[in-house]
C-alpha cells in the first residue's frame, strides 16, 4: 500500500468509459484599425478574450445524452496543498483529486449523469471559479472533495456539510471560516433581487441538505464515518454554484487510522461507491418532481 501508487494516480488521466466533450470557449481575437485622415501609418490594437479558469470538459457514457450533469470540485490544488498527514507522505489536493477522479469515474461508468470536474490536474484554483463551472453548466448537483485535519489525533471518520447561514458547531464554523479564506465579497442587489435571491437560497439550503443525508444513508456500515457526520456551515463555495451542493471530508490526515484507510485502494472504492448511489438517487428524486 505504498504512497507512490496514490501520486502516480494523481500524474495520470484514468482511463474514461465513454465519450468526453470540451465545452471551453476559444479565446476571440479583434483588430480594430484606426486611420489617421493626415495619411499617417495606421495603427491597430488587439483584445484577446481568455477561456475561463477551471475546465467545462463534461464525461459521459454514450448512453448518457442529455442526462444531468454532476460537477465534482477536487479540493485545493497548485500552490494550496491542503493539509498533511501523520507520516508526512500525504497531501491533501492529491488525495481529493485521487478521490475526484475515481467518483467521476464511476459515475460514468454507471452511466445515470454526465460528470464534469473543476480541476483534472495539480492546478489552483479560486473558490468562485469553482462554483462557476456548476452555474455555466447548469448542474444538477456539486460536490466538493477534500480531506480533514484536526488538533486531535483521535478525531476520525468522513462527514458531509451542507450550506446552512448558521452553523451546526463551532467546528464547522472554523472550517467554513477557513475554507472561505479566500473568498471575495459578493456583490448585493436592490430589496426585491436580495429577497428573491434569499428565497432561491432557501430552497438551494434544503436540498443540499437532502443530498447530504442521502450521502451519510449511503455511507453508514460501509465507510468510517465520524459522530453526528452531517454538518452545516456557511461555504462560500457551496453558496455561488446556484445548484444543491455538499462539502465531502473523506476523514482525517491527522489520525494515523484513517490516513492508512485513505491509502487504501480497497477502502476508497467503497467511499467512492457509496458517493456515486448516494448522487444518483438524488439526481433521481429530483427528476421525479
Amino acid at each position: 500500500m505504498a504512497w507512490l501508487g496514490m501520486r502516480n494516480e494523481v500524474g495520470k488521466s484514468g482511463a474514461i468509459a465513454g465519450v468526453a466533450v470540451t465545452a471551453v470557449a476559444a479565446a476571440g481575437i479583434v483588430f480594430a484599425l484606426v486611420g489617421r485622415s493626415s495619411g499617417a501609418a495606421a495603427q491597430a490594437s488587439l483584445t484577446v478574450n481568455l477561456p475561463p479558469p477551471a475546465s467545462d470538459r463534461i464525461y459521459a457514457s454514450p448512453f448518457a445524452r442529455g442526462r444531468p450533469i454532476v460537477v465534482i470540485d477536487a479540493g485545493h490544488g497548485g500552490r494550496d496543498p491542503g493539509a498533511t498527514s501523520v507520516s508526512g507522505q500525504v497531501r491533501e489536493k492529491d488525495l481529493a483529486l485521487i478521490l475526484s477522479r475515481a467518483l467521476r469515474d464511476e459515475l460514468v461508468k454507471r452511466g445515470r449523469v454526465r460528470v464534469a470536474m473543476t480541476r483534472d490536474e495539480d492546478r489552483y484554483l479560486l473558490l468562485d471559479d469553482r462554483a462557476a463551472v456548476a452555474r455555466r453548466l447548469n448542474a444538477a448537483l456539486f460536490v466538493s472533495i477534500h480531506v480533514d485535519s484536526a488538533p486531535n489525533p483521535l478525531a476520525r471518520g468522513a462527514s458531509v456539510y451542507s450550506l446552512s447561514d448558521v452553523a451546526s458547531d463551532a467546528e464547522a464554523a472554523h472550517l467554513a471560516l477557513r475554507e472561505n479564506s479566500e473568498a471575495g465579497r459578493s456583490a448585493t442587489g436592490g430589496a426585491v433581487d436580495t429577497m428573491l435571491a434569499d428565497l432561491a437560497m432557501r430552497s438551494q439550503m434544503s436540498a443540499s441538505a437532502d443530498l447530504a443525508s442521502r450521502l451519510v444513508n449511503k455511507a453508514a456500515g460501509r465507510v468510517e464515518l465520524r459522530p453526528n457526520p452531517h454538518r452545516f456551515a456557511a461555504f462560500h463555495v457551496l453558496r455561488r454554484t446556484e445548484a444543491p451542493a455538499v462539502l465531502f471530508e473523506a476523514g482525517y490526515l491527522s489520525n494515523a487510522d484513517d490516513e492508512l484507510l485513505l491509502r487504501d485502494p480497497a477502502e476508497r472504492a467503497k467511499m467512492v461507491l457509496a458517493l456515486a448511489q448516494a448522487i444518483e438517487a438524488d439526481v433521481a428524486s429530483h427528476a421525479r418532481h
